[in-house]
């Protein structure tokens, strides 16, 4: 547990409160107690690289490529490792950009810091992976309804190519609240 959240108790019962805890959550310069994981979002013109999980967290969703950061494993290197290995794809890591900073709090406590990743430029031809099946989808025709659901609140920025920090409370797969708004100056 952390100190903005301690479980299912706690959990506002407006939107008025729910949206002050998420303004904390959202300010949190550290977000100390979360687990990390990444995503990369690979464009091709109009177009970008999906997955459907084959396995582990958000199995039979849609999403991109991506997991949780190895000890010691800085979230750059996380994306192009998990894109290699989900995907079959090779990402020079001087031709991404960090987009986005993704917070989810869940109200049984658990927490996940994520980073959001695009590149425009990659090696080789995706394949399916025991992890992963990919897919070409337009950017005009995200298949959100297979997504995870708070996608839909901070994808398009990565479409965009803008930065974001994203800080979403959520119970279980529902969105209770959500904030998105422009990454800061570094």
């Amino acid at each position: 547990m952390n100190e903005l959240f301690s479980g299912p108790a706690a959990v506002p019962a407006t939107a008025q409160a729910r949206a002050r805890l998420l303004a904390r959550i959202h300010a949190d310069a550290s977000f100390d107690g979360a687990e990390q994981a990444t995503l990369m979002f690979l464009c091709d013109r109009q177009q970008v690289l999906l997955i459907r999980k084959r396995r582990g967290h958000g199995a039979g969703l849609v999403n991109a490529p991506g997991g949780k950061l190895e000890p010691g494993e800085r979230p750059l290197a996380c994306a192009v490792r998990e894109t290699r290995e989900e995907v079959g794809v090779d990402v020079d890591p001087g031709a991404v950009r960090e987009l986005g900073e993704l917070r989810f709090q869940d109200v049984d406590g658990s927490r996940i810091r994520g980073w959001a990743f695009r590149a425009d430029r990659f090696h080789g031809t995706p394949a399916t992976t025991p992890e992963a099946i990919p897919f070409w989808a337009p950017m005009a025709a995200i298949p959100y309804a297979s997504m995870w659901p708070g996608d839909r609140f901070w994808l398009p920025w990565v479409l965009a190519n803008r930065g974001f920090r994203a800080s979403l409370l959520c119970d279980g797969a529902e969105v209770l609240e959500t904030r998105v708004t422009p990454a800061g100056p570094d």
